[in-house]
């Protein structure tokens, strides 16, 4: 057996591994957003209600990959849910490259200035890298088409805005805060980049499948 065919569409649009997906997926959205726990109370007795929407980044892109796999499972058939099934799809694809390669990211920054990495840490970069492998490898499976990548570009550079205007964004190792400028430029041209690798990509794969 050739090891192309683990990523091959016979094998990851089988119902058992995009169950599998699905649940590890559900599971650790979960626990992303019990991870932000303590932020999320934090930004609740601090800021407007609102803005707590935008706190846990990485938890929501892999709740959007979440309900993507279960639109594979289970197709839509109204116009209404083919829409929403699209939204959640390109959401899925840029906010989980841009989240995954950003909490990699930081945590290396953070390494590089004296940060001390304990076994979480390379729990999180295990975990984000394959937040954003997976979200590319579906691409091709996905029906979303390049029109639906301006409101998931829309949606992700608002979370930057809203980050970085109302102190909202994760909180960062003790050593960064002083980058903080820098990590902001970084984020916006993460941004960007997911934007343009999801539309590659995407465009891509849509050659490939003609």
């Amino acid at each position: 057996m050739s090891i192309s065919f683990f990523w091959s569409r016979a094998f990851l649009t089988n119902r058992v591994i995009l169950w599998l997906l699905f649940w590890c997926n559900l599971i650790g959205t979960v626990y992303g957003y019990m991870w932000y726990g303590d932020q999320i109370e934090y930004t609740l007795a601090h800021n407007a209600v609102w803005q707590v929407i935008f706190v846990p980044d990485s938890p929501t892109a892999s709740l959007f990959f979440t309900i993507a796999v279960l639109f594979l499972l289970y197709p839509p058939q109204s116009a209404f849910f083919k829409g929403f099934s699209r939204l959640m799809e390109s959401l899925a694809v840029v906010t989980s490259v841009k989240y995954g390669v950003w909490a990699v990211s930081i945590i290396f920054a953070g390494a590089a200035q004296g940060d001390h990495l304990v076994w979480q840490d390379w729990m999180l970069v295990a975990s984000h890298l394959v937040m954003a492998i997976e979200a590319l490898l579906f691409v091709r499976f996905f029906r979303f088409g390049a029109i639906m990548l301006i409101p998931a570009a829309a949606w992700t550079f608002l979370n930057d805005f809203v980050d970085y205007t109302f102190g909202v964004y994760p909180w960062l190792p003790d050593v960064l805060r002083d980058d903080l400028e820098g990590v902001q430029n970084f984020t916006l041209g993460l941004t960007l980049f997911s934007v343009l690798l999801a539309w590659l990509v995407l465009r891509l794969s849509k050659r490939n499948s003609a």
